[in-house]
């Protein structure tokens, strides 16, 4: 066993303090995160929702998110919501690492925690990713952009020309993206691994534990167990009741309505339709059609026959005088 303390890598000591603690912390950072979105006090980019989800969660980004913010100029959204989100995530990261960090000592290296182990662990590992986060973001970016250029001149050259325009799109992602993601991947463990470090450094320092095995059972089972779980349960309750009712209380406020001039027009519905009704109607119409054309057929039967024998002589006269005109 004392060989196996020994031969854990800094690497494996780094996520094996950090990957826990990143769960132990993430729901009650998410439920603050959920509050100030609903009531406006945060706004983020879209696709960079997801990265934001990821810093929030790992307590090395409380003081590297503001130094790529304003130093490197990356903008992620705006809102005093992300200020005051960190900073109650500050005592959530050192909860965390104080639980995982005590159960760590105990299990793997059989070192006695020392007090304030929590505030010890977030404030070195605060420390690590405050230097080392900006460098990883930089050197990420430049890799990033460096290999998109690449990979279109690659595109441009005579021998891939003929190549679709889906499949080129496909072929150009996957060149970028591959070595974008390596670097981003080696990188990371870097960072993991200089976390390990701090913490077997610490671990090297203190003394080892006494009990035995079950001695270490029996203390890791009490570590989790509150002193009062009637008032860890009435906290709990009251915290997420509160939340909930700010939650739902500012949410219909933020919900986006149509503006006015939007509003969709007004469809009246298409009245009933009713036979005997139309039929009646119909019928009328029709009388009033036919007597109509009754009046009028009269008035042309009326008509005065002199006044037609007047127009027949008036268009004969016409014909002969034109009819001499004619001759040669």
């Amino acid at each position: 066993m004392a060989e196996e303390r020994e031969s854990l890598s800094p690497t494996k000591i780094g996520l094996g303090v950090l990957w826990p603690a990143f769960w132990t912390g993430l729901p009650f950072k998410l439920a603050f995160a959920v509050l100030f979105l609903a009531m406006g006090m945060m706004h983020f980019e879209g696709r960079l929702g997801l990265a934001f989800v990821m810093l929030l969660a790992s307590p090395v980004t409380v003081f590297a998110l503001p130094i790529i913010t304003m130093g490197l100029d990356s903008h992620i959204g705006e809102g005093a919501g992300i200020g005051l989100l960190f900073l109650l995530s500050i005592p959530i990261d050192i909860w965390a690492l104080g639980v995982v960090g005590r159960t760590y000592f105990l299990e793997r290296f059989r070192r006695e925690p020392p007090d304030g182990l929590g505030m010890t662990l977030w404030w070195k590992s605060a420390l690590v990713g405050a230097i080392f986060l900006p460098i990883l973001w930089v050197v990420v970016s430049t890799v990033t952009s460096t290999g998109i250029a690449v990979a279109h001149s690659l595109m441009e050259l005579e021998l891939f020309k003929g190549i679709p325009v889906a499949e080129r799109i496909s072929i150009e992602l996957t060149l970028w993206g591959s070595v974008a993601s390596i670097t981003l991947i080696v990188l990371l463990l870097i960072g993991v691994s200089l976390v390990g470090r701090l913490i077997k450094g610490m671990a090297q320092a203190v003394p080892a534990v006494s009990d035995n095995y079950q001695g270490l059972i029996t203390r890791w089972d009490l570590m989790r167990v509150p002193a009062d779980q009637s008032l860890m349960l009435a906290s709990l309750t009251g915290a997420g009741a509160v939340l909930s009712v700010l939650f739902w209380a500012a949410l219909p406020v933020t919900t986006p309505h149509p503006h006015e001039c939007c509003k969709p027009p007004e469809v009246k519905a298409a009245p009933q339709l009713r036979p005997l009704e139309s039929l009646t109607k119909n019928e009328k119409v029709i009388a009033q059609l036919s007597a109509q054309v009754d009046s009028l057929e009269k008035q042309k039967t009326d008509k005065p026959e002199g006044e037609a024998d007047k127009k027949a002589k008036s268009k004969a006269g016409k014909d002969k005088d034109a009819s001499p005109a004619k001759k040669p």
